[in-house]
């Protein structure tokens, strides 16, 4: 896998989608539906451009406006009983159903609609971090920073919407080495197209 720092021109409005629409330049060779890296903005600056960080399983192309400022190719050898420190910007949600929205049907069945809502009490994101783990590993520490709200709009769906992101911090024990790795490669939780989802580890 790789791992790189990434500056990204921008000066046009703060959009969350397009950040990961210009990433998929990076790979030119990967069709979309075959997505195979994480990344999470580390700064921004409005009018300038943004650095992020991305894990991914190729090694990403300069191209057009963006440049790599740094990138080390590593493999992760993971132990159960290993102690960690992590930090992981996440989109904790539940999933709800919504009369308003209609019903849809599927397999002859009518389903009434569902809608993603953030959980925005410390104590509702702790669980379900802790369920993202479950089986993988066990949180021994944690500290929670909420964040801005995300904005973003698909112009080709004519959909707008916002994110609410959190930023985990602490240390973890891994608990099961290969659902540990899976869970390492994937990302953690939804909105990884808006930068969520990257684990970061360090030694402790």
């Amino acid at each position: 896998m790789f791992l790189s720092k990434i500056f990204v021109e921008d000066k046009g409005r703060n959009n969350a989608y397009n950040i990961h629409k210009k990433i998929w330049t990076l790979f030119p060779d990967q069709p979309d539906a075959d997505r195979t890296f994480l990344f999470r903005v580390e700064m921004q600056q409005l009018g300038v451009g943004y650095e992020l960080l991305m894990q991914s399983q190729y090694a990403p192309i300069a191209a057009g406006r963006m440049k790599i400022l740094g990138q080390k190719q590593f493999q992760t050898k993971f132990n159960t009983g290993q102690r960690l420190r992590f930090r992981l910007r996440s989109n904790p949600i539940k999933t709800i159903k919504d009369s308003s929205k209609g019903s849809v049907t599927k397999n002859g069945k009518s389903f009434t609609r569902t809608v993603r809502v953030p959980l925005i009490h410390e104590e509702e994101q702790q669980e379900w971090l802790a369920r993202k783990f479950q089986g993988a590993a066990t949180l021994e520490n944690l500290i929670i920073q909420p964040e801005q709200a995300l904005y973003f709009r698909k112009a080709k769906e004519q959909r707008s919407g916002k994110i609410q992101p959190v930023v985990f911090e602490g240390v973890l024990e891994v608990a099961d080495i290969e659902k540990f790795q899976t869970i390492f490669e994937s990302g953690v939780g939804p909105a990884k197209a808006f930068g969520c989802g990257l684990l970061s580890l360090a030694a402790t």
